[in-house]
Formats: structure tokens, sequence, C-alpha cells
């Protein structure tokens, strides 16, 4: 059997530039990320109440250890202001082990420390 990923990146998605920097600064700032990209617009195309929407959004990738997932998913549902929010885990199945190294010390609970 596989153990499971030690890390994820988490990605979301929001309507405007500011508000993926302010869901970005509260995960870091948290420790539940240790660095969070945003990307430049994207169009979604998506059924939502029953109608295709079309919407320009900003992608954003958060890199964090698989133990502080749940806390990350519990900030982004309480910080998104989207009824379903995109909250979506890809396990880092392998990197550098100084970049994963780095992302377990910055993601690390404040009491470990």
């Amino acid at each position: 059997m596989t153990a499971p990923p030690a890390w994820l990146t988490v990605l979301t998605t929001t309507d405007s530039e500011e508000k993926a920097h302010e869901l970005a600064q509260g995960a870091v700032e948290a420790r539940l990320a240790a660095c969070a990209q945003i990307s430049a617009p994207v169009t979604s195309v998506y059924r939502w109440q029953n109608a295709i929407e079309s919407s320009e959004e900003w992608q954003v990738l958060f890199k964090t250890a698989a133990e502080r997932y749940e806390e990350l998913e519990e900030y982004l549902q309480e910080a998104h202001d989207y009824d379903t929010p995109e909250i979506i885990a890809i396990p880092v199945i392998r990197g550098s082990a100084r970049y994963l190294g780095w992302v377990t010390a910055e993601t690390a609970p404040a009491a470990a420390l």
C-alpha cells in the first residue's frame, strides 16, 4: 500500500485579483500554506443553477503540507465569498528535497515552532 502524499497543491478560484491576494495572504500568514501563487485571469465556463455561465476568475495555488489541508480548506470555506468555492487538492508526488522541506517548515503549526 502506498503512503498518502506528504504535500499538496490546493487550487481555488475567485472573481477578482484583490480577493485572490486576500486569500493568499491570509493562508500564508496563518501558516496554512508556505506560498500561494496567483495566476492571471482565466475564463471559467460552468453550469450553475441550471444555466451555463462564463466568468473571468483568478486561480490561486497554495503549496502546503498534507497535514494542514483540513485547516486550509476550513479557512478557504470561511474566507471565500462563493457559495460553493472550488477547492481541489492535488498530491505532490515528487519535488526537490530542499523545497519540500521548506514547505514543511513554513506550514508547521505555530505551537510546533
